[in-house]
């Protein structure tokens, strides 16, 4: 007991210290971030003698790099390539000891940095390219962005701004544990710089602005110097010699507050006393590893003498083993050869569908952009009360736009499916009401091929059930819609009857019939397959995207289900399928009706904020808005709706999530930082990659997809206001 006792308590000490190692850190970059240097050398002494205390290599070796970087990055004047090197070599040595990876890769950029300070571009060069290699394994982009950012400093030295800036752009949002906003002041600032440098002095100025006001924010006065050096610079570039001198006087002020002769006196002094001490520890570590050395040296004579004689007796072991291997041997790599093939076979046919996904992803989400543009536009021309002739063909507009966004949804719902972005919801849902929602939006359908539609709903099916109220929607929609289409002046019977029960579940067997064209048996064997309807002349005639029946057996193979085709040509076509359902407990079941409150959005004036790049979208939405009376700002980028959350009350906010820069995500994120309770509703082309499960959690209220009809929109903006 007093042995366990005493290792748990040693345990908590390191614990301990571990925190104390790390919280210096922190500090040390708050230093660097403050220009406060000799502050930043007296932590990492501290950081030094706490890791020799539990023996944490690591944190040593991230102690040596802070130390360089602080030295690449502030010491312009007394800057010592040799020792730099020195101090990383010595870091890179403890962290291959360790295998720290990510570690290792930030020293490549240090050492690339020193060596681009030096003018040894070629080197820098190379160090960059072992950086990338050990990041891309990773596939961390926060990672990578850093690099593309240092990068950026490499071409800048060089006075390749082209480059430079397409690095320094790429490299955003860029993010940090330790300094994310100091970063991303540094990537506007060197923006500027680069663009000062080829003359674009309105960029230079509009990314120098951006750095000035990250700094003022968060105090770090170097950059705040450097920018308001800057911006002095364009104005003058561009003429405007009034706004030169203002912001020349600025940085004069800003420089005397920073390099007074008594602060940088006692910096100086400071600054020797503890580079003197963190010198004084780094050569003791020295010392100490050579003695070390020096006692291994002998143990390990003494150690080789033995090794020699069990390595003769090894050596005959191995010969005696030797011949048996060789047959295995020759065995293994057969097998290793056909699974590699196998292998690539397996890995190329991943690429293939993984591209096909993508490219289709890609494709769907741009086409909504533009949609968006058409439907939104056609919305609004229908309420301004066009002249007959012109109603006709906005009505054709519209029918046009949104058969072009079913084929879009369809595309968009294949390709989730198959990339398994799907997973199975469960909630109480009302059978009767998923069919009958669904046979009332098909009312119109029925109509115009002049058909009737029956529902058959067995009696011994409760009230309620669990089960997934959308795909089940989506799989009855496209199969009716199916059967209506292809029927003209006949019947389409929808049948749920009960197949199996139990106390807590129930099997329901659901048939959907028709008296219409049938199909062909061997058009019934690939019916299923994407892009199908049975023949190009049935295409051209009944229309449509052939991917229905593709998502009904995708569905149902989700719900852990499959379907059965019946069918004659003539005489109709019979799918069949079954679902198990979760039965609701009796005793919690509600009696009370749900009534949804609606809120009357033109009861009062809203304010809203709506972030969105696109200059078109913009007119349509505000357009859309300004019908229910509401007024609205807006933000053309991410940065700009920050500022305006933060100095303006709105009672909701529109934003887009793929914008350049910074993404309505982080956007929100930021938000969310300073304000929890305005609601924030994304209004993004939904692609491959979203998922609104995903995005509730970043901080949003609610997801509105693009194109949208503006009655759904005033419906969920409605449901979020009340």
């Amino acid at each position: 007991m007093f042995a366990l006792s005493s290792v748990l308590s040693q345990a908590q000490s390191n614990e301990t210290v571990k925190d104390s190692i790390e919280r210096s850190f922190v500090d040390v970059y708050e230093y660097k971030k403050k220009a406060k240097k000799h502050l930043a050398y007296e932590k990492l002494t501290t950081i030094i003698d706490l890791s020799d205390s539990i023996n944490d290599k690591k944190s040593r070796a991230k102690a040596y790099m802070l130390r360089a970087e602080l030295e690449i990055e502030e010491n312009y004047k007394d800057f010592n390539p040799k020792d730099i090197k020195d101090i990383l070599l010595r870091a890179a040595e403890i962290q291959e000891e360790i295998k720290d990876s990510l570690g290792l890769g930030y020293n490549y950029i240090l050492q690339a940095l020193t060596a681009t300070r030096n003018t040894s571009y070629s080197i820098a060069d190379g160090h960059f390219n072992k950086a990338e290699v050990i990041f891309s394994k990773f596939q961390s982009k926060d990672d990578i962005n850093k690099l593309k950012y240092y990068r950026g400093l490499f071409f800048l030295s060089q006075g390749i701004n082209g480059r430079a800036i397409e690095r320094f752009e790429n490299s955003l949002p860029i993010n940090d544990i330790y300094q994310p906003n100091y970063l991303r002041a540094k990537v506007h600032l060197n923006l500027a710089k680069a663009y000062k440098n080829i003359k674009e002095y309105k960029d230079a100025k509009l990314n120098a602005e951006a750095a000035l006001r990250i700094a003022t924010s968060y105090n770090f006065p170097i950059i705040k110097l450097q920018s308001t050096l800057i911006i002095s610079d364009t104005y003058h570039g561009m003429g405007d010699m009034e706004n030169a001198y203002i912001f020349q006087s600025k940085y004069l002020k800003i420089n005397d507050s920073i390099y007074n002769n008594a602060r940088l006196q006692q910096e100086v002094t400071a600054d020797a006393y503890f580079d003197n001490e963190f010198k004084t520890r780094y050569i003791e570590e020295l010392k100490r590893e050579n003695t070390e050395e020096s006692q291994k040296g002998k143990r390990n004579k003494l150690t080789s003498i033995l090794s020699s004689a069990l390595l003769i007796i090894i050596s005959l072991l191995t010969i005696s083993l030797y011949r048996n291997n060789q047959i295995k041997v020759k065995t293994n790599n057969l097998l290793l050869k056909k699974n590699s093939e196998l292998q690539l076979a397996k890995d190329n046919a991943e690429k293939a569908m993984k591209a096909k996904a993508q490219f289709l992803s890609t494709v769907t989400h741009e086409l909504r952009t533009p949609l968006y543009a058409v439907t939104g536009l056609t919305h609004l021309l229908l309420e301004e009360n066009p002249s007959e002739s012109q109603k006709e063909h906005l009505k054709s507009l519209k029918f046009s736009g949104d058969y072009l966004l079913t084929f879009i949804n369809d595309i968009l719902q294949v390709n989730k499916i198959e990339a398994r972005k799907l997973a199975v919801e469960k909630a109480p849902l009302q059978l009767k009401k998923v069919l009958n929602d669904v046979m009332n939006s098909l009312t119109q359908t029925s109509k115009e091929n002049n058909n009737k539609i029956i529902l058959n709903i067995d009696k011994g099916i409760p009230e309620k059930l669990i089960g997934d109220y959308l795909k089940m929607s989506q799989v009855f929609i496209n199969l009716i819609s199916n059967a209506l289409k292809f029927t003209k002046d006949g019947l389409v019977e929808i049948i749920a009857s009960i197949k199996e029960e139990s106390d807590t579940q129930q099997t329901i067997q659901f048939e959907i019939k028709d008296n219409g064209i049938g199909i062909s048996d061997e058009m019934q064997e690939n019916i299923f397959d994407s892009f199908s309807q049975g023949s190009v002349q049935i295409n051209r005639k009944y229309g449509g995207t052939g991917l229905g029946l593709t998502i009904v057996k995708s569905l149902l193979e989700l719900l852990e289900s499959d379907i059965q085709l019946e069918s004659k040509l003539g005489q109709g076509s019979t799918f069949r399928f079954t679902l198990t359902f979760d039965k609701i407990p009796v005793e919690t079941i509600e009696a009370e009706a749900i009534n949804e409150e609606k809120t009357d959005l033109k009861s009062r004036k809203f304010k809203v904020l709506l972030v969105e790049d696109n200059k078109i979208n913009q007119v349509i939405t505000k357009k859309i808005i300004a019908k229910q009376n509401m007024t609205c700002d807006i933000a053309d980028d991410g940065y700009q709706a920050i500022d305006y959350a933060r100095s303006n009350r709105y009672d909701f906010i529109l934003m887009d999530i793929h914008m350049p820069g910074i993404s309505g995500i982080e956007a929100t994120k930021e938000i969310r930082k300073f304000d929890v309770s305005t609601p924030i509703i994304a209004l993004t082309a939904i692609s491959l990659d979203d998922n609104k499960d995903d995005f509730l959690k970043d901080g949003f209220n609610e997801v509105i997809s693009k194109p949208f009809d503006p009655e759904i929109f005033y419906q969920k903006i409605s449901h979020i206001l009340s």
